[in-house]
C-alpha cells in the first residue's frame, strides 16, 4: 500500500536532560527502572497540505520523589499530505499513525542517545510502540 503523504524533513526539535546535582543522579540511577514512557502526538497545519507533526517522548518518575530527573524530545516530521486526503478520519490516522511509525526508529535512536549520554547506558525500550494500536484503542 502507498503511503498518502510524504516526509519532507525530520528532526529533532527539543531535547533536555535535567538531573539537579551528583545526589540526585545516584538516586535515579537506582531508580530508573520504575520511570514510566509517555508518548504524545501534536501537529500543526502550515499550509498547502504541509502538516509539522510532533512527536514527544518523556522518561519521566510519576513518584512523588525529591530527587528526580526529566527527559524528553521532541522529534518533528514535516509532511505533505497527498490531495485526495479529503476526510478527518485519513488524516488523523496519517497523524497520529503512519507518520509516528515510520520515524519511531529514528525516534527511539535519538532518545537513547539521550539517555546514554545522560549517564544511563542501561536504559532500553523493551518494546517498540504499536501506533496503530494506540490509535485503534483512541476510538474504542
Amino acid at each position: 500500500m502507498k503511503d498518502k503523504f510524504k516526509i519532507l524533513a525530520k528532526f529533532i526539535k527539543d531535547a533536555s536532560s535535567e538531573t539537579a546535582d551528583i545526589e540526585t543522579y545516584l538516586f535515579v540511577k537506582e531508580m530508573i527502572p520504575k520511570y514510566h514512557l509517555n508518548i504524545d502526538i501534536t501537529s500543526k497545519a502550515i499550509k498547502n497540505k504541509l502538516i509539522e507533526v510532533n512527536t514527544t517522548l518523556k522518561f519521566e518518575d510519576k513518584e512523588p520523589n525529591e530527587k528526580k530527573s526529566y527527559f524528553e524530545i521532541v522529534y518533528t516530521a514535516i509532511i505533505k499530505v497527498d490531495d485526495e486526503i479529503k476526510e478527518k478520519k485519513d488524516l488523523e490516522k496519517i497523524i497520529l499513525c503512519d507518520v509516528p511509525t515510520k520515524i519511531y526508529p529514528d525516534l527511539e535512536n535519538s532518545f537513547l542517545s539521550l539517555m546514554h549520554n545522560s549517564g544511563h547506558p542501561g536504559v532500553k525500550l523493551e518494546k517498540k510502540i504499536n501506533f496503530e494500536k494506540l490509535f485503534n484503542e483512541r476510538f474504542n
